[in-house]
């Protein structure tokens, strides 16, 4: 008997290119299937006479089939099918790849309906890999059906193909399924469909494959988008109402003097900065653990937030509220992205807490340091010391602060009072990892998340689901407004001179190029953009032979890529060339310079990370965008980006008007591309919400639900990073 779990094999007969298309498109099972969705439809009741159809078109012809043939292409081998179609206008040529039974299927003569992507081959139109139906007689013969007031054209289904696998293969398979498939039992309850005018699982995936008018789409799209919003947040409720059942410890954070730590800090507080300490203080104050998202702009001050934090834990002893020890401290456990962002924050740290006394150390897969050290030195105040010694230290409590890379949650490390974890850039940190992190302890940790990466508030109400939100939405005083400009290839020369009267003053500049080396000139529709590697020899020979220039891109080894940043940070270079894997976290206050070359090829909200790596200091700093600024959609988006007071606009822009595929790392979200349009819209998100939150609290096990108690065991698994 078929079911969802069947695989795709168990219903029809697999070729080798079609199960590879199969396994690159991670579609395994009738389900997988059946949650592969069109993109869009084409609407049958709107065809175009072959004499009106342009190249770039997506169109839907009718017309009679003049010629047919099957064979492999010269040069590739690849069999495909061949025709022309004629209509009473005109005729176009078709070509089918990888579906060389079409020409026996489809004879001269035969009437077809054909819908697909017009492209140009020299100077003559063609239809490439069309979907194709059988028409009992062209639209001209049918005088009701083509000119009656209430005619409904039938919708056909295009969905996402790749090699050897056609959108007409799924529309048939697919099909096929929901015929075979017996039951589909929904996991949404039936209150909360009738609640939302929600069609039933079984209906709305009959409606999203095989629509009868464009209507019964929408009902279905709009069933899939609540539907992925609900069970995430579902979920999310379930590991919240676990969590906040753990026992934490009780910091005390009313006796403190706060103010004496804050004062410490090179800017005054913000009001946002207040507010969200503030929050985290009366958070730590309970005995159920934080959960705690803290979302800052780029220079917003997150770290003197999360240092407040810190402080207010170690100056607290370990023990209940009743009774607490009259020595040691609580723990401190801070996870950076990377050693460079780790060492940073150690040194920062060692500056903010040296007048306390407290013990800091760093541990990061290159080694581990420990603050103050025993032996004086005027190079550095820390020491190097082994890592089983700090491991032993950090069992037995005698170190409060533990900054660090993922080395942080390696087995053999183990706090003795851990009752903090900050993680800094987005890492995914649940139930389970703050469990293996906390080890033997019978606490559980208090978890402020953090992230420099502004999104919008609809998804960040449904990936972080299961955290309290901060806010920290403005800069610190005296913080100076980048100078952004946008740059045409006239005036290259210009801002190349504006930078060297910079680099002349002592500054470091950063430039951005979208691709790591030359595009392979001769392979077809290469994208033609600056490269890192080209760029860098350029610049130093011709631009800027003065100064040093270096490099950093994806493809370096993880130790090449630590000693260009640390070759920056400490001015052995000049200039960084690099892709855009600076975007996070690095902090080089010194670099007040960035170029982005091809500027137009990064999301706003992309570009905007980017930008940040010069918001560090009281220096003025500078954006320069280097953008082929050709169209009015171009020009608006560079427009809008200059005049953003912030990355939160820009980020909602990015959504309402670029679309959810174009929000910087989106598809590391775990969300579908239909789950992600619902992020449009803050009431179908709200409604998601509210159904789960509700059906929680009510029900915490989903002990009436199995069926969506099975469902979102797979959202268990998503790490939000």
């Amino acid at each position: 008997m078929l079911t969802l779990d069947s695989k795709i094999e168990s219903l029809i007969r697999l070729r080798n290119d079609t199960k590879n298309a199969l396994v690159k498109l991670k579609l395994n099972t009738i389900e997988d299937l059946l949650y592969h969705y069109p993109t869009r439809y084409a609407d049958s009741s709107t065809f175009l006479s072959i004499k009106n159809l342009k190249e770039g078109d997506h169109a839907t012809i009718r017309g009679t089939i003049k010629k047919i043939e099957s064979k492999k292409s010269w040069k590739t081998k690849v069999p495909l099918s061949t025709a022309i179609v004629e209509d009473v206008s005109g005729s176009i040529s078709v070509t089918w790849f990888n579906q060389p039974y079409l020409a026996k299927m489809i004879s001269v003569g035969q009437t077809v309906e054909l819908t697909g992507k017009i492209t140009k081959n020299k100077d003559s139109l063609t239809l490439v890999n069309p979907s194709t139906k059988e028409e009992k007689v062209l639209p001209i013969d049918s005088h009701d059906s083509l000119f009656a007031g209430d005619s409904q054209g039938v919708l056909t289904p295009l969905y996402p193909e790749s090699k050897g696998v056609s959108s007409e293969w799924f529309s048939h398979t697919i099909n096929r399924a929901l015929s075979e498939i017996k039951e589909i039992p929904d996991h949404i309850p039936e209150s909360i469909l009738k609640q939302y005018s929600l069609p039933g699982l079984k209906t709305a995936l009959v409606w999203i494959h095989n629509p009868k008018k464009p209507e019964d789409a929408l009902k279905a799209r709009k069933r899939f988008a609540f539907d992925e919003i609900f069970k995430i947040n579902t979920a999310k409720g379930q590991e919240k109402l676990r969590i906040q059942k753990e026992k934490a410890y009780n910091i005390n954070t009313e006796d403190l003097d706060v103010e004496d730590f804050t004062k410490r800090f090179p800017f005054p507080l913000t009001k946002a900065q207040e507010k969200s300490i503030d929050q985290i203080l009366s958070d730590l104050n309970k005995e159920a653990p934080m959960s705690r998202l803290l979302e800052g702009d780029v220079g917003s001050g997150k770290t003197a937030v999360a240092a407040t934090a810190v402080y207010a834990t170690v100056m607290n002893r370990p023990g209940t509220s009743e009774k607490k020890q009259t020595f040691g401290s609580l723990q401190v456990a801070y996870m950076a992205p990377t050693e460079i962002l780790a060492t940073q924050h150690f040194e920062s740290f060692i500056e903010y807490f040296r007048h306390t006394g407290i013990s800091i150390a760093l541990i990061t897969g290159s080694g581990c340091r420990k603050f103050p050290t025993k032996v004086a030195s005027s190079q550095t105040p820390w020491t190097t010391i082994s890592k089983a010694q700090l491991q032993k230290w950090i069992a037995n409590g005698e170190i409060p602060i533990v900054i660090g890379t993922h080395a942080l949650i390696q087995k053999s490390l183990s706090f003795k009072h851990l009752a903090l974890a900050i993680i800094d850039e987005q890492h995914r940190f649940g139930l389970n990892q703050r469990k293996s992190i906390a080890k033997k302890d019978s606490h559980f940790p208090h978890l402020l998340s953090m992230t420099a990466t502004p999104i919008p508030r609809t998804l960040a109400l449904t990936i972080y689901g299961d955290l309290d939100l901060s806010l920290l939405d403005e800069m610190p005083v005296g913080r100076k407004q980048v100078i952004n400009e946008i740059v045409l290839p006239n005036k290259r020369e210009e801002t190349y001179e504006k930078i060297r009267n910079l680099l002349e003053e002592g500054r470091q500049v950063y430039i951005i190029c979208p691709r790591i080396n030359e595009p392979d000139p001769d392979k077809e529709k290469a994208i033609v953009a600056k490269s890192v590697m080209e760029e860098a020899k350029r610049l130093q020979k011709d631009v800027f032979p003065k100064y040093k220039v270096g490099t950093l891109h994806s493809k370096m080894t993880k130790t090449e890529k630590e000693e260009a940043m640390e070759d920056f940070y400490s001015h052995k270079t000049d200039i960084l060339v690099a892709t855009s894997v600076v975007e996070v976290g690095v902090n080089v206050p010194n670099a007040t310079v960035i170029i982005i070359e091809g500027a137009e090829r990064f999301g706003l909200a992309q570009l905007h990370q980017l930008r940040g790596r010069v918001m560090r200091s009281s220096h003025q700093s500078y954006c320069y965008l280097f953008a082929d600024a050709k169209s009015d959609k171009t020009k608006e988006r560079m427009s809008v980006f200059i005049k953003a007071k912030n990355g939160f606009e820009l980020a909602e822009y990015d959504l309402q008007i670029r679309g959810t595929g174009e929000l910087s790392g989106l598809k590391q979200w775990g969300i579908s591309d239909i789950g992600m349009e619902a992020l449009r819209n803050i009431k179908l998100v709200e409604a998601a919400q509210k159904s789960a939150k509700d059906l929680i609290n009510n029900d915490p096990e989903l002990s009436k639900y199995p069926i969506l108690k099975e469902v979102i065991k797979k959202y268990d698994q998503i790490h939000f990073e």
